[in-house]
């Protein structure tokens, strides 16, 4: 069931009273909600309210808590993914899928092959903020993803712990490969980076090599960016659970 976003202030007397005008309308009208239906919401400090819609005004909801309680759905270590903006739908798929696995920061990156131009990819980062908090209510997360503004590939790998770029064409290790063989010392957060729908560059490439950044392979298969950036977070995920480390 997806839940809806509230603030503790809407939280009076055991019951939540939604007032705010275009969460009311998806309610009443989108939902037709009726009193006597079970409806979840989550508020800004994680919690989750299992609730029964009680009344209804023509400006208002009150909903009876029946159970509260701190929500778990969430990653428990800071996993964030920069990835060079991809077209349209594309880009839209990307952040979903990265706000449904968990992640607490999604960074857009202007790379050499990036189609897009600067000025329109930051006209983008208020509605790409959009999407991630429609995906929180589908998949009932706990906390929502920040969208940071366009960067780069040599000031985002200085503000995280641990750095893995996914990138076939030089590629030769998978990430489990890649632990066992080298043994880094992980911890603090991880960054995960993905190129765009034309790859990195070699002035890229070289960029990488001489900060000592893994490339790692995510198999045989050529896959779509926006694909690449699903199936890289479920594996680091994954991997870094498989062997512990969080």
């Amino acid at each position: 069931m997806p839940h809806f976003l509230i603030n503790s202030e809407n939280i009076k007397n055991g019951e939540i009273i939604i007032d705010e005008k275009e969460l009311f309308n998806h309610l009443t009208r989108s939902l037709r909600l009726r009193a006597g239906e079970k409806v979840l919401f989550l508020d800004e400090n994680e919690i989750q309210y299992e609730t029964v819609s009680k009344n209804f005004t023509s400006k208002s909801a009150v909903f009876k808590i029946e159970k509260q309680y701190k929500s778990e759905r969430k990653l428990n270590f800071h996993l964030a993914l920069a990835q060079s903006v991809l077209k349209q739908e594309a880009q839209g798929s990307a952040i979903q899928k990265a706000t449904e696995l968990g992640v607490k920061e999604i960074i857009p990156l202007y790379t050499d092959n990036c189609a897009l131009k600067e000025d329109f990819i930051r006209g983008k980062i208020e509605k790409w903020q959009k999407i991630a908090v429609e995906s929180v209510k589908q998949c009932e997360r706990a906390d929502i993803p920040k969208v940071k503004e366009l960067s780069s590939l040599e000031k985002v790998i200085k503000e995280y712990d641990n750095v893995f770029v996914f990138a076939e064409k030089y590629a030769d290790l998978t990430l489990s490969e890649y632990l066992k063989e080298k043994k880094p010392e992980i911890k603090g957060s991880v960054l995960v980076i993905i190129g765009c729908e034309g790859g990195f560059s070699e002035r890229e490439f070289e960029f990488f090599k001489k900060n000592n950044l893994p490339l790692l392979t995510l198999g045989n298969l050529i896959l779509r960016a926006d694909t690449a950036c699903a199936v890289s977070l479920s594996t680091v995920i994954n991997t870094l659970r498989d062997y512990g480390i969080y």
